[in-house]
């Protein structure tokens, strides 16, 4: 868990997260999310999806782990599943849920789906529940740090 001015979230807070999004089962954007601070319920951060960083803002509703934030095209809403790995003491973080594209994208009115995940080390017992992190995880992460080089 990562701590919030004297409280527990299990959002990383900084992170940096890879990104899929796809309408219709066929990817539109694939890019890299950072969450720089979260205070009370909301969160700020950048997307970057074409090479040029664009802020975001969002909430985060820690009881139901529940993340909404807007970006200048799409509003995301999504929901935090924890997937740990003690054999390489990694926790994988991943996001997912849907978006809904808005003006001024050619998209505006289309909806789609998303995943997004997060990876650090895995500190202490774990806590989830032993099941494999959906395929996603796997683009993701390659995503993520590919994106580097």
């Amino acid at each position: 868990m990562y701590t919030r001015q004297n409280e527990m979230t299990s959002l990383p807070v900084p992170s940096r997260w890879g990104i899929d999004a796809q309408i219709a089962g066929k990817p539109i954007v694939r890019g890299t999310i950072t969450i720089n601070s979260l205070s009370g319920n909301t969160f700020t951060g950048t997307a970057n999806f074409r090479g040029q960083p664009i802020m975001i803002q969002g909430t985060w509703e820690e009881t139901d782990k529940v993340i909404r934030f807007d970006s200048p095209y799409a509003s995301f809403t999504g929901q935090l599943a924890i997937f740990d790995d003690p054999g390489i003491k990694i926790r994988h973080s991943v996001l997912s849920g849907q978006f809904l594209m808005k003006p001024p994208s050619l998209q505006a009115g289309e909806f789609g789906d998303w995943i997004a995940t997060a990876d650090t080390a895995l500190k202490g017992a774990p806590i989830s529940n032993g099941a494999l992190p959906p395929v996603g995880v796997f683009l993701t992460s390659n995503i993520l740090y590919s994106a580097g080089r």
